[in-house]
């Protein structure tokens, strides 16, 4: 089975703030121009794969607002094939109330944080209470723990070595670390190789093909690449565009003494069983 760990929805401008529209604009130019989502274009890219996550995105900070009820009604027309994450800030004093209502009444699966995005350190009281409830409820909690576009955050919050003491405190929380924490992709590796409740997920990374290339390979000789999951970054790009770049990650190396990735493991990482690791 195919699963995209990783897909977004949401209304511009409604949704997404102009500072983060211009950023993107800014550091990507025409690919980043539009970045709405339209909701028939978001379920045609997902007929790519078996199943799909949709992650809400709340993040005061940087002018992100996606209602869950809207990411609860979109992923409820599709049951049999979409599973909604939601998102709740942590400079919200309710969060936690937040997230109960999501779980419990909208019947939201997984949640989706953003250190850098909200503006608050992982070992923040207010981010671990959190992530304390998301154990409680026996949810996965997807993470975007690395560098973004933005240019009002602090870098100094987004490594993902922060998250070691959490995967420590939270032993049966099932934790994501989103774009496998890029650029700190070695840091990913040696933090998923040791707790074993710790994740990555590879979206994003592939139109950076020697990244791209670097990163799988750094995965395998960590012995982790049973530990990253596959997932788009949708609307930024597709499951399908993902899986292909997967398929021809080694055509840059050949005829070199370089490092290729067996075609089996690059095939079990684009059918890896993220249902069954996840708990969903």
């Amino acid at each position: 089975m195919i699963i995209d760990v990783h897909t977004h929805v949401w209304e511009t401008p409604c949704h997404i703030g102009e500072s983060f529209l211009a950023d993107a604009r800014q550091t990507a130019g025409e690919a980043y121009k539009d970045i709405s989502v339209d909701l028939e274009k978001h379920w045609e890219a997902m007929q790519a794969v078996d199943k799909a996550v949709v992650l809400g995105f709340r993040a005061r900070h940087v002018g992100v607002l996606v209602p869950n009820e809207y990411v609860a009604e979109y992923v409820g027309k599709h049951a049999e094939k979409l599973i909604g994450f939601c998102s709740v800030d942590p400079q919200d004093p309710d969060a936690v109330e937040q997230l109960d209502h999501c779980v419990q009444d909208l019947g939201l699966r997984g949640l989706k944080m953003g250190p850098i995005y909200q503006n608050v350190a992982p070992t923040d009281s207010r981010f671990r209470r959190i992530l304390h409830r998301a154990e409680e409820l026996r949810i996965p909690t997807l993470i975007h723990q690395g560098t973004t576009f933005c240019t009002n955050v602090s870098l100094e919050i987004a490594n993902p070595i922060q998250l070691q003491p959490l995967a420590l405190e939270f032993p049966r929380l099932k934790m994501v670390i989103a774009h496998l924490g890029h650029p700190w992709v070695n840091e990913t590796l040696v933090l998923i190789r040791k707790n074993r409740n710790v994740f990555a997920d590879i979206s994003a990374l592939y139109y950076r093909p020697w990244q791209f290339y670097n990163a799988l390979v750094s995965a395998m000789e960590y012995g982790v690449l049973d530990r990253l999951l596959l997932g788009s970054d949708y609307p930024f790009t597709t499951p399908a565009s993902t899986i292909d770049a997967l398929r021809a990650v080694n055509r840059m190396v050949e005829g070199t003494h370089l490092p290729h990735i067996p075609e089996a493991k690059i095939e079990a990482l684009i059918a890896r069983d993220t249902l069954d690791l996840l708990g969903l």
